[in-house]
């Protein structure tokens, strides 16, 4: 009969029911001479009588009593009362582990961290002639001091082992707990010599405790069945599913210590608890994390007997691949134990690393264990994937929705990066990201030792400074605005943490480059004449991109300077030239992640469709901002980056030629045709005095650029040009402030000023006149969504929804009866029929013509034939052919070293 509070056993008062079994009850109660809360577990009468379960109940107490360990529960008394047997132990506040695993796998840090404490106590018990013989989730607590080892019930092999004959029961998957009078369950943890019967010693519990670490990492057991009978087949004949396949983010070394531990053979696990504890304790320290990233870099650098498994399975990860999307890309040579490899996106996902605000480098982790990427999802979504480098599969990290130019903290646990105006944290094992600082249009930064983050916050700002846990950021370089300087992005700390280098933007050209800096003296120095980011390894070597052949250099951190002759490697990387981005990325562990360089240079090819979507003629491939075509549909002007230039121009490309010709030399964003077809309006910047201006430039060549508006301290854009060539409508925000768009109409004649059309609380952009210059077409984001809209002009009223699932680029027809725009719900161009009746409008359901890809419009590339029958779209199928990210284990295995 089960005991009830207040019921005295000598000292000790019973509290309330702990739990119950069958070797027993356990209560919590209280010991009223020392006024402290104890465990006391009881042997009833009735399983007293039972000469087995008695002798158990007493082996557990003696085992315990000789086990003074932190890490085993430890035992205050044993009694005899009125026919009931009694243990007295400390009363642990916690959780049991299998409790713990309902909620799903730990972090690896964790799994080391309370492995190490099981395999000591288990050395410990060891040591004193204990195996404990039933490790398992049950018997494991974990509190806020440690892990605590349980229940030595089944502490010496005295009891009847079971064999196989015995196993005919069904084992309940959900369960771990022993029940009376049966063995499901512990089943699960037994060792092939434990279930085949035969004497046991300690390193039987080295493979239950390996079940248990490898259920901790992946969240569902190594061995497990519908039935007894073939979990013992399990674990007497099958190997568990390689831990890293489950759980990409699991270190390579730490898998193969917990196989080692599941080996069949007694001779081949670990042949003392000790030794584990010892393994585990040292892949959780900064040397073990660090170096456990290098057994896929093949030759190994130091510690060469040591790492001698770890090569052995590189070598098994690198074959086994092949089977799981590792592809090599060029052949592996054994001479210098280089690996060439690449690794493919996520299903229905592509890598998303030409966008301006978005996507951005590849990101390798300083211990080269891992990858974070930004990927484009179904839903045309940008967000962050994290993959280990040895595993074939990853994952996306929740909350980073619209992120980009991700960079990793010192320790590989965490990854900052951008999104939605802000710079913000998450930590790898997938809690929820937050906010650091604001960033409107974050370019690059960098996290040093001391907890210090170096970002730029904005395309035309100063390198800033904050606490990697949040706070007030502060600027650490100054821009000379009146010397051309545009912006200082993508800073990397160098070793000692204090000095960086980045990239300079300057409206000179020769004056463009990398510097460095420190955080004490932010004078910058010239290091090297570039426009594209580079990276300092370790090794010594500063690695940086020309004309996408990627060099290595001597790079001297002390006096900031190179030295020898540039070394070209065979990679050829991928550049974006408009954010000075070069797509690379390296860490102090010989691994190297890029996009590759595409065939023709950054951009895509511009592409003619008609109306059912079928595909015509594709013009020249450039990477572009913005295409407009003439009003007698001969041309096309184009706002495009040559592939080593940072300043977008603007061209002119003659439909029937096929030419191209350059009509500025500086900025030109933007294109407006006017209605006789001899001039382009564009958009261009000021840098030294922060002012956004609207230019006119004659597109016959040989005429000098007029400034038609400036604004200071405002960015400015060209949208749409009234039929009779009298008002220009443009879009208005402060400088780097895209998220307080406001509409805005400027006359062409006379002294009128600028007007407002539609404010910011409707964030407009991409706009166009109808062509009887009543109506405005624009992107709206009112709703929380981006939609199409029309409003009367000018007065801005008579307020029209267009799209009802999403909108982009509206376009109209050049006789008013049809408004063309994107449709992101099926990435479709779509078209609505318009009919104007005096100051209303009737609008048809929107219906889609004809499919693109849906990566296509998001730079705005877009326009329509006068006609309404041909459409001019940027990038087809094959513009964005998901091409794989490529990796390079040991790429300075053949660079001379000090």
């Amino acid at each position: 009969m089960p005991l009830t509070p207040g019921t005295k056993l000598g000292p000790y008062e019973i509290l309330s029911p702990l739990g119950s079994g069958g070797m027993g009850e356990v209560y919590r109660a209280r010991d009223t001479r020392l006024d402290r809360s104890v465990a006391i577990k009881i042997l009833p009468s009735h399983l007293s009588a039972d000469p087995a379960r008695k002798q158990r109940f007493e082996r557990e107490a003696k085992a315990i009593s000789g086990l003074n360990h932190p890490n085993i529960c430890t035992l205050h008394d044993v009694g005899s009362l009125d026919g009931l047997d009694y243990i007295v132990m400390e009363c642990i506040e916690g959780e049991s582990l299998a409790e713990r695993l309902t909620k799903g796998s730990l972090p690896s840090d964790q799994v080391l961290k309370i492995g190490a404490e099981l395999a000591d106590a288990l050395d410990k018990a060891h040591r004193n002639g204990v195996v404990h013989r039933d490790l398992k989730p049950a018997n494991i607590m974990l509190t806020k001091s440690g892990a605590k080892l349980l229940d030595f019930g089944l502490a010496k092999p005295t009891a009847p082992q079971a064999t196989l004959a015995t196993l005919t029961s069904a084992a309940p998957k959900h369960s771990p707990v022993t029940q009376e009078g049966t063995i499901v369950g512990t089943f699960q943890y037994m060792s092939p010599e434990q279930i085949e019967g035969k004497e046991l010693d300690g390193r039987s519990d080295i493979f239950s405790l390996g079940t248990v670490l490898y259920e901790m990492l992946t969240g569902q057991r190594a061995f497990d069945g519908k039935s007894q009978l073939s979990v013992a087949s399990a674990i007497l004949e099958k190997e568990p599913a390689p831990i890293t396949s489950v759980n990409p983010l699991t270190p390579v070394p730490l898998d193969h210590a917990i196989r080692r531990c599941l080996a069949k053979d007694p001779e081949d696990r670990w042949q003392t608890a000790r030794d584990l504890a010892l393994e585990l304790k040292w892949l959780a320290t900064p040397t073990g994390s660090t170096d456990s990233a290098r057994p896929i870099a093949v030759p190994v650098r130091s510690k060469f007997k040591k790492y001698i498994p770890y090569l052995i399975e590189a070598f098994a990860i690198m074959a086994a691949a092949y089977f799981f999307g590792l592809r090599p890309s060029h052949p592996v040579s054994s001479a210098v134990a280089i690996v060439r490899a690449n690794i493919p996106p996520p299903e229905k996902a592509q890598f998303a690393s030409i966008e301006t605000d978005e996507g951005g480098v590849p990101a390798v982790s300083p211990d080269g264990r891992y990858l974070v990427s930004p990927v484009h999802d179904a839903d045309g979504k940008v967000r962050l994937w994290l993959r280990s480098v040895q595993s074939s599969e990853g994952k996306i990290l929740p909350g980073t929705e619209g992120s980009g130019h991700a960079f990793w903290s010192p320790d590989s646990r965490s990854v900052a990066f951008f999104s939605t105006g802000k710079l913000k944290r998450i930590d790898i094992d997938g809690s929820t990201p937050y906010n650091i600082a604001d960033a409107p249009l974050g370019r690059g930064g960098s996290w040093n030792s001391d907890g210090t983050i170096l970002f730029s916050p904005s395309q035309t700002a100063p390198l800033m400074k904050v606490s990697a846990s949040g706070g007030t950021p502060v600027e650490v370089t100054k821009l000379d605005l009146a010397g051309g300087i545009t912006g200082h992005r993508w800073p990397q700390f160098l070793p000692d943490g204090k000095h960086f280098l980045f990239i300079l933007r300057s409206d000179k050209p020769n004056q463009t480059g990398l510097y460095a800096a420190s955080l004490d003296n932010p004078e910058a120095h010239l290091v090297l004449p570039t426009i594209f980011n580079a990276s300092y390894v370790a090794t010594g070597y500063l690695l940086f991109v020309r004309d996408e052949a990627l060099f290595a250099q001597r790079f001297d951190p002390a006096s900031l300077k190179l030295s020898g002759d540039p070394i070209p490697l065979p990679d050829r990387v991928g550049t974006f030239s408009p954010a000075n981005n070069a797509l690379f990325s390296a860490s102090n562990t010989g691994l190297l992640a890029y996009y590759p360089s595409q065939s023709g240079g950054s951009g895509a090819n511009l592409v003619w469709y008609d109306r059912s979507g079928k595909k015509s003629d594709t013009l020249s491939q450039m990477f572009l901002t913005a295409s407009s075509i003439s009003p007698d549909g001969s041309f096309v002007a184009l706002s495009a980056y040559s592939p080593n230039e940072w300043i977008p121009k603007l061209w002119k490309f003659d439909l029937q030629r096929g030419t191209k010709t350059p009509l500025t030399q500086g900025y030109g964003t933007s294109p407006i045709w006017s209605p006789d077809g001899q001039y382009l309006y564009f958009g261009g910047v000021q840098a030294s005095a922060r002012e956004g201006q609207i230019h006119k430039v004659s597109v016959g060549g040989g005429g000098s650029e007029e400034t038609v508006l400036a604004l200071d301290g405002l960015s400015v854009n060209p949208l749409s040009l009234c039929h009779d060539g009298k008002t220009l409508l443009f879009l208005r925000s402060p400088v780097n402030e895209t998220q307080r768009n406001s509409m805005w109409a400027m006359p062409l004649a006379g002294d009128a000023k600028p007007f407002q059309v539609v404010p910011e609380e409707q964030r407009p952009s991409r706009t166009t006149f109808s062509p009887d210059c009543n109506w405005v077409a624009y992107e709206s984001r009112v709703t929380g969504n981006r939609e199409i809209a029309i409003v009367h002009f000018p007065d801005g009223a008579h307020r029209y929804q267009v799209s009802t699932s999403g909108g982009f680029n509206p376009i109209w027809r050049r006789d008013g009866k049809e408004l063309f725009f994107y449709s992101p719900a099926d990435s479709s161009i779509s078209s609505v029929s318009v009919q104007e009746k005096g100051t209303e409008l009737s609008l048809g359901q929107p219906r889609p013509l004809f499919q693109i890809h849906p990566f296509a419009p998001r730079l705005g590339v877009f326009d329509v034939s006068p006609d309404g029958q041909r459409f001019l779209v940027f990038g087809d199928t094959s513009s964005f052919n998901g091409t794989p990210l490529s990796i390079v284990i040991n790429w300075d295995a053949s660079l001379p070293t000090r």
